[in-house]
């Protein structure tokens, strides 16, 4: 099968020659004839395996074979949840409509709205965005999308994992009832399920591959260790393999900046990326990681969703996530488009039902190992931790520390003021 084959315009099928690509991979070839008869579609699809180009093409060439000549409003809007993604989808956009009479925009929070502002109000036909940029701007005046005809979900799973569905419930009632609705996803979990059927009608259902199963050339592997030990564990592991760009995650942003120090201080190159990370931090250290001047890139799942890194070798899983399908989408940045690759994850005891979830998730046992020196504990608890321990455990150190001088005539006042700036700082990462 052939791009062609699929009925594309000569334009971007001119484009498509450019980049490299000969025959579509098999969520392009089963998303693109559905989409190009104006249906609605819910595709489930891996990440690395094309599903971006899957919806932009038809999306490209609808717009071009039907062209509104007098002015430019907002006719297709592709909604994202992360600034990475945004981005990458838009870089894509780009290059595939390069021979039409296209013009496209990205808007995103963290940066300066002036210039996304100037780029709408020249006219365009296709907007990229993420809920909480949209909506501010709609909300200002400063955008449309009353005339939106085709609307683009992607990765749902992650936008109802990040708390979006009153975002997007507020977005669709922004827009026109007559449209085409797209909606892609890494899995098919019943509220994905709820939301596809609250949004799309009659849909095309597609699936690339079987269900919250993982990228098959992907080689995985976990290594039992001491949660004391895992920092020293990986940095042998990078520094005996001569690793030149990994991929680490953490459970949380502060996890990841701690574990960055460590590596830097052991003389491996590391950078950060999530979301309490400026978004010119965030570009600089992803830059940096795809030219090869930094070797490792430490993410936690919200930041890396979306990272389009081409043949990226290994991932590791520093910390395994408490939600089994993030095994996938972590694992899947690796062994992207066909090529190989290695996902090692170190498990501490109080990560041992994590990792039989995950094993019950996919299907099939991950081998495990130990190395020398970095043995497990044999009387750690392998009782996960919640998140209401630690917050117990904080708690207590709290009730132990002085008073701060001068707080008792104020403890009213400052208890208010920290629970409106803690608010004020969840929306901001939450409304990226």
């Amino acid at each position: 099968m052939s791009f062609k084959s699929l009925g594309l315009s000569e334009p971007l099928l001119k484009a498509i020659a450019k980049k490299g690509y000969e025959t579509p991979s098999p969520i392009q070839a089963k998303a693109i004839p559905p989409v190009l008869e104006g249906k609605d579609v819910l595709a489930s699809a891996q990440t690395g395996t094309g599903k971006t180009a899957g919806f932009t093409l038809p999306l490209l060439h609808f717009l071009s074979e039907n062209p509104k000549q007098k002015y430019r409003p907002i006719r297709a809007l592709i909604l994202t949840p992360t600034r990475e993604l945004a981005a990458q989808i838009f870089a894509n956009v780009r290059e595939y409509s390069e021979f039409l009479n296209i013009k496209s925009a990205v808007i995103f929070g963290g940066v300066n709205q002036k210039p996304q502002v100037a780029a709408i109000r020249q006219g365009i036909d296709v907007l990229v965005a993420t809920p909480g940029r949209l909506i501010d701007l709609e909300s200002q005046g400063l955008l449309s999308i009353k005339r939106v005809e085709v609307f683009v979900l992607d990765e749902a799973d992650r936008m109802l994992d990040m708390g979006f569905l009153r975002d997007i419930e507020r977005v669709m009632k922004l827009m026109p009832a007559k449209r085409q609705n797209l909606m892609f996803s890494a899995t098919f979990s019943k509220a994905i399920k709820k939301l596809a059927y609250s949004i799309l009608n009659n849909p095309v259902q597609i699936e690339a591959t079987p269900e919250n199963t993982t990228v098959e050339v992907i080689e995985q592997k976990a290594y039992r260790v001491a949660k004391a030990k895992k920092t020293g564990l990986i940095i042998k592991l990078i520094s005996d393999g001569n690793w030149q760009q990994v991929l680490v995650f953490t459970r949380t942003k502060h996890g990841a900046n701690r574990l960055t120090k460590k590596m830097v201080s052991a003389g491996i190159s590391t950078a950060a990326i999530h979301g309490n990370k400026s978004q010119g931090a965030r570009t600089k250290a992803l830059a940096g990681f795809k030219s090869g001047k930094v070797r490792v890139l430490v993410a936690t799942d919200i930041a890396a969703r979306g990272l389009d890194i081409p043949l990226l070798p290994h991932v590791v899983n520093f910390e395994l996530p408490n939600i089994s399908e993030d095994y996938v989408h972590r694992i899947g940045r690796t062994g992207r488009a066909g090529a190989s690759g290695e996902a090692l994850s170190l498990v501490s005891a109080d990560e041992t039902l994590y990792l039989k979830n995950i094993e019950k998730l996919i299907a099939q046992k991950i081998p495990v190992d130990i190395i020398e020196g970095f043995e497990p504990d044999p009387n750690a608890s392998t009782e996960p931790i919640k998140s209401g321990q630690n917050r117990q455990r904080s708690q207590g150190r709290r009730k132990n520390k002085p008073k701060r001088e001068g707080g008792d005539s104020n403890t009213k006042n400052s208890k208010r003021n920290r629970n409106r700036n803690r608010n004020r700082r969840r929306n901001n990462n939450n409304r990226d």
